[in-house]
């Protein structure tokens, strides 16, 4: 469709206006994240930057062409006893090419004087290095390997002016993205055995900033399209994308950026931080950390989605509680930073137009609990010389999950097979009274291929987490939770 020709292609746009991004990936949650943010910038801001598109998987967004970039963001969300609705047409896209096919464009792009910034969202996975990535034809496979030629045709083109360096925003969940990121591209750069002044030129003149980003992003809406086609008055529109409108992006970069990039002038939330790694804690202590617990939790009280487990009188104390008493008890951020993003979080378990089934987000949750909620335990036992009650009764009721039947009802456990395996053939011995529930619950939590540790070392959590499952098969996990009060574990 495009032509390879360098002029032909540099004088293509679909919206006027000059492209400061370069971005990598157009999938649901860069377009209502970042491209969204874009939007805003220019309108708020005066940014006046778009958006060059880049696939960097074989193939093409053939349907973001044919509409020439233009697309609507509908978000919904929670805010106190306020219901808040947007709902934008985005049009910032400068242009879309690939990188398979489409090789020789995708080279040109990096003589584009106006691009600074460099956004990805090529997942977790894609940011890696294969050593069996060529130079030359065929193309290298990975982004990272893709993104080292682009820079050394940009470094070539531009005879390494220092000013011709960009800044990288990767929005990959991984810890540390930005370093992981330029990592790769400097072993590219050695593996390649490209010059000595390239790679001085990376390290020096090109800025890869840690980031961390927060929206959840559900796609696009089938069961509501028809209601949002008749509020909006429009056709609809193919590559619509809903989301919630809670969002946040963390930047750890250089200063400078902030004036490059003018959030503060706008009413996104966006902020520039010195170090991400506390901000990266609370987030999956709090957020991530609240979603493990009420999955055992609330699907033992008989309940199906987050939304349920909020707007359950029981279980909304036991979440609340975990995150206001054990959870905060452990992060070292003024109280009112703290106070507000525990608010915002339930305010986003209310978000009526996101439904998270509960059996959805328990792909995986012990290794969940070992990574968000064990943590805290581990903290909160430190400080206060006791165990947190809630967090202890949410690893029982997910030992209880983990049997895999629950009144009677199969539970479709998504975990791995040798995990699922062990716990339930320590159930069934149980059953056949083999062995008792101390003894079910100190092999479990000694198990270290399931938690990375013996969890039976942290003093008095065997037996605390024991008499909790005890209860819950006795009394059931509503109950369970009423009696947190004069249950006493140490």
């Amino acid at each position: 469709m495009f032509s390879e020709d360098s002029t032909s292609f540099m004088s293509r746009s679909f919206t006027g206006v000059p492209p400061k991004v370069i971005q990598f990936g157009a999938g649901n949650f860069l377009r209502a994240f970042f491209d969204w943010m874009i939007a805003i910038l220019n309108e708020e801001a005066d940014f006046n930057g778009s958006v060059l598109i880049v696939k960097p998987t074989p193939g093409e967004y053939s349907l973001l062409k044919q509409q020439k970039g233009r697309f609507t963001v509908v978000l919904d969300g929670v805010s106190g006893e306020e219901i808040i609705k947007e709902r934008r047409p985005i049009d910032v896209i400068h242009d879309v090419i690939t990188t398979d096919p489409g090789w020789k464009a995708f080279l040109q792009s990096a003589h584009m004087e106006s691009i600074r910034f460099v956004v990805s969202n090529t997942t977790e996975a894609g940011i890696e290095f294969d050593k069996k990535d060529r130079r030359e034809a065929p193309i290298p496979r990975t982004f990272p390997g893709k993104l080292t030629l682009w820079l050394y045709e940009r470094y070539l083109h531009f005879e390494g002016k220092r000013d011709k360096g960009c800044i990288f925003l990767p929005c990959e969940l991984i810890e540390q993205n930005g370093q992981a990121l330029r990592e790769k591209v400097l072993q590219y750069a050695a593996h390649w055995q490209l010059e000595e002044p390239f790679i001085h030129w990376i390290a020096m003149h090109n800025y890869f900033c840690d980031t961390l980003v927060d929206r959840i992003v559900s796609g696009y809406p089938k069961d509501r399209i028809a209601s949002l086609q008749e509020e909006m008055d429009q056709e609809v529109d193919p590559l619509l994308v809903a989301g919630e409108y809670y969002h946040s992006w963390l930047i750890q970069g250089p200063e400078f950026i902030k004036k490059e990039l003018p959030f503060h002038k706008t009413s996104l939330n966006v902020s520039f931080v010195d170090d991400l790694i506390p901000y990266r804690t609370m987030k999956v202590r709090v957020l991530n950390g609240a979603h493990t617990a009420m999955v055992p939790v609330g699907y033992l009280a008989g309940l199906h989605s987050v939304r349920e487990v909020i707007e359950n009188d029981i279980t909304f104390d036991f979440v609340h509680s975990l995150l206001e008493e054990e959870v905060l008890a452990t992060l070292d951020f003024p109280a009112e930073i703290k106070g507000a993003y525990v608010s915002d979080v339930l305010d986003r378990f209310r978000n009526p137009t996101l439904h998270h089934q509960l059996l959805s987000i328990a792909l995986n949750s012990t290794s969940k609990f070992t990574t968000r909620l064990l943590p805290t335990l581990k903290d909160y036992h430190q400080r206060r010389q006791q165990l947190p009650q809630r967090i202890v009764l949410s690893l029982a009721a997910l030992l209880r999950f983990y049997k895999g039947e629950w009144k009677s009802q199969r539970i479709e456990l998504k975990d791995n097979l040798e995990t699922i395996t062990f716990i339930a053939d320590l159930w069934m011995k149980l059953e056949r009274k083999e062995m008792d529930l101390p003894t079910l619950t100190a092999s479990i939590l000694g198990n270290v291929a399931i938690w990375s540790e013996n969890l039976n070392a942290i003093p008095g959590l065997t037996a605390a987490t024991a008499l909790f499952l005890s209860e819950i098969e006795r009394e059931g996990i509503e109950k369970t939770i009423k009696n947190l009060n004069t249950t006493t574990i140490t």
